[in-house]
């Protein structure tokens, strides 16, 4: 029992994850794909660049809760049949695994966005003051810079920083490891971009 139990919220998790918000509301607010546009990322940053304000607000709320969600309920449903797994490891485990979700969704062929989103949501039900801090840093690079994905490099890597300084659990530790190890990957096309001063500037209140 417990072992099904087990199976079925990584599942569960997973899917919650894979949920492709991008490219659902730029289906419905343009009628294509975004994987065809801009940066053909289906995170919010090219929705917003290439279908506007409201769908790319929309992608960024319901990534988010798509984290909040996969810890507040999917891992405290499923932890009720599982009383011998620590609940912080429980939760951050599924909190990385709709993460990886969002980054390898089954309903793209395995390829999806950044994973930005969904790991504030994550992190935001596990080390919300080490989050707080890292947003800070994330703004402090973006103001000036306009990059996104600068200010998303230094926010994964400030997010371990602070958990560390919060004395934060060791499963929570580990988690925003990984996921300043995933997230620096991740952007590893953007970084190239911005040593070539290629990358694209993101100014709010306007299409780029």
């Amino acid at each position: 029992m417990e072992i099904i139990a087990f199976i079925a919220a990584v599942i569960s998790a997973y899917l919650v994850g894979s949920i492709p918000t991008g490219f659902i509301m730029t289906k419905i607010f343009m009628g294509s794909d975004i994987r065809n546009a801009g940066s053909k990322n289906v995170g919010a940053t090219n929705v917003y660049r290439v279908a506007g304000k409201l769908p790319g607000l929309l992608t960024l709320v319901i990534d988010i809760l798509k984290g909040v969600f996969v810890v507040t309920v999917v891992a405290r449903v499923y932890y009720n049949f599982l009383p011998e797994i620590d609940q912080v490891f429980f939760e951050t485990l599924l909190g990385l695994i709709a993460i990886f979700g969002h980054i390898c969704s089954v309903f793209l062929k395995f390829k999806g966005g950044k994973g930005v989103a969904t790991t504030i949501g994550v992190t935001g039900m596990l080390a919300p003051i080490p989050l707080g801090l890292s947003l800070l840093v994330w703004l402090a690079f973006f103001i000036p810079t306009k990059y996104v994905s600068l200010g998303s490099l230094f926010f994964g890597i400030s997010l371990p920083i602070f958990s560390l300084v919060f004395n934060e659990s060791f499963y929570v530790v580990m988690f925003c490891v990984v996921i300043c190890i995933l997230n620096t990957y991740k952007h590893k096309d953007n970084i190239a971009r911005l040593l070539k001063g290629h990358e694209n500037k993101t100014i709010l209140g306007r299409k780029n």
